[in-house]
């Protein structure tokens, strides 16, 4: 249905993009995709980790682990935001 896209079909779209937009709106929207790409990353990983950690269940008379915060990205401490972590330790 649609054929492989060329040079010139590409840079019809880019210039398409660039008169809907305008040129000083892209470097902001880029910006705010890659700061939500990498939100979207430490969350999926913060998952994988809360997966791992709660099939092992601290012994009896053990602390349970402190808090953690994620951050949007190293450093970013104005759009972290502290994780509540489940008490429940029973497996489902």
């Amino acid at each position: 249905m649609f054929g492989r896209l060329g040079a010139p079909e590409i840079i019809l779209i880019l210039v398409v993009i660039i008169l809907l937009f305008g040129a000083k709106k892209l470097p902001d929207m880029a910006r705010s995709l890659g700061k939500s790409a990498r939100i979207l990353k430490s969350e999926a990983k913060a998952m994988k980790e809360d997966g791992n950690s709660s099939a092992q269940a601290p012994a009896p008379g053990e602390q349970p682990p402190a808090q953690r915060t994620i951050q949007a990205a190293p450093g970013d401490v104005a759009s972290s935001r502290p994780v509540n972590e489940p008490t429940d330790t029973t497996q489902r």
